[in-house]
């Protein structure tokens, strides 16, 4: 004898029940109908308790109202350097458009620059080029529009990984969402320590094969190095800073948004790198390899840090010594590079290289994202 359970109630349908929808007319009444008396053109539910007249507003106190889309996508967790681009709103387009804006804005702030400076040195009376491949005749000027040129060029990479890409910005400089201080400092001096012994290591390459080294290290007076010394100390953190960005960070990210392995990014990256300098020869072999072990190290560490370290430290010492010996103008044009430097850029960069994978694992240093 079956146990009479009453009438079943009807079975849910092919969308599972609907909590929120009005209820089917009561028994038997006609579809359309207003089911508690209601009249013509008046809601059902109208002035009931729990169901707001006016959109927008909550159905009953203490409900929450619908939160707006927030515009940075989610940083995804556990994400390598590289791939800290891949979020949910990743599509090629945006890193083939954003990429297309950094290399304009590189060109439009650079003219921008250099005819603003061009204007100041008329204004000024500042002497003229004596030569067709300098811009200006004074060569401290010349340097600090050549670095601000470069250093302008930062914001402009930021707020294209904020408006195109809408990730945050601070990802550009690490899998922490910005630059980590303490360990850029570590970074920073150990890579005084790899130029010293990478100048030391050229000066030893030219005397054993006969070559003068007597170039390398000068000094011309305080008169002459001082002014130097002040542009160099003010640009030049910022404009190294911005070539790691664009050329390590925005490079490395905007590849690794799609791409799984980062040997790609960090070739494409430093061939980009070393076709903007103007070295021949072995220059342009120093300038390649310093930018591949830089997009390395940054996937390697989880950031920009030690790229930026040394960056900052060897464009420093570079245009430091050329001020100090007087030969500031011959470093700004660059140019051919003897052969004997790459025993010193070997030497720079193994040390660096070395001693901050080391100093990674001693300190911990994360390298995926959190």
């Amino acid at each position: 004898m079956q146990e009479n359970a009453g009438p079943q109630p009807p079975a849910p349908g092919p969308e599972g029940p609907s909590y929120g929808a009005a209820p089917a007319p009561p028994y038997g009444g006609r579809p359309g109908d207003a089911p508690y008396g209601g009249g013509p053109g008046v809601s059902p539910y109208a002035g009931q308790p729990g169901v707001s007249p006016y959109p927008g507003q909550p159905p009953y106190p203490g409900a929450a109202l619908p939160q707006p889309v927030p515009w940075f996508a989610p940083t995804p967790s556990g994400a390598r350097y590289d791939h800290l681009a891949r979020t949910p709103l990743a599509r090629p387009w945006r890193e083939i458009v954003g990429t297309l804006t950094v290399a304009v804005g590189f060109v439009v702030v650079g003219v921008v620059v250099v005819l603003a400076g061009s204007v100041l040195a008329a204004l000024a009376g500042l002497p003229m080029p004596i030569t067709p491949d300098e811009t200006f005749g004074d060569p401290v000027f010349g340097m600090a529009v050549l670095l601000l040129s470069i250093a302008a060029v930062l914001p402009l990479v930021f707020g294209t990984a904020a408006l195109v890409q809408r990730r945050r910005p601070g990802t550009l400089s690490s899998v922490a969402g910005r630059l980590r201080w303490p360990w850029l400092l570590w970074c920073a001096g150990l890579a005084v320590l790899a130029l010293v012994l990478g100048q030391a290591a050229q000066a030893a390459a030219l005397a054993l094969t006969g070559e003068d080294t007597s170039d390398m290290f000068g000094w011309a007076g305080w008169t002459e190095f001082l002014p130097a010394l002040v542009v160099i100390v003010l640009l030049v953190p910022f404009q190294a800073a911005a070539e790691e960005y664009i050329f390590r960070g925005w490079v490395l990210q905007a590849v690794g948004a799609h791409v799984r392995n980062p040997v790609w990014a960090i070739v494409l990256g430093a061939a980009l790198f070393a076709s903007l300098h103007g070295y021949t020869g072995a220059g342009i072999v120093d300038v390649f390899a310093f930018g591949a072990v830089m997009g390395w190290l940054a996937v390697r560490t989880g950031g920009l840090e030690a790229p930026i370290a040394l960056h900052v430290v060897n464009n420093m010492m570079a245009f430091g010594l050329s001020a100090a010996a007087g030969n500031l103008d011959q470093a700004l044009r660059q140019g051919a590079v003897p052969w004997q430097a790459l025993a010193g850029t070997v030497v720079q960069l193994g040390v660096f290289a070395g001693g901050v994978l080391y100093l990674a694992k001693k300190r911990s240093i994360n390298v995926f994202s959190g």
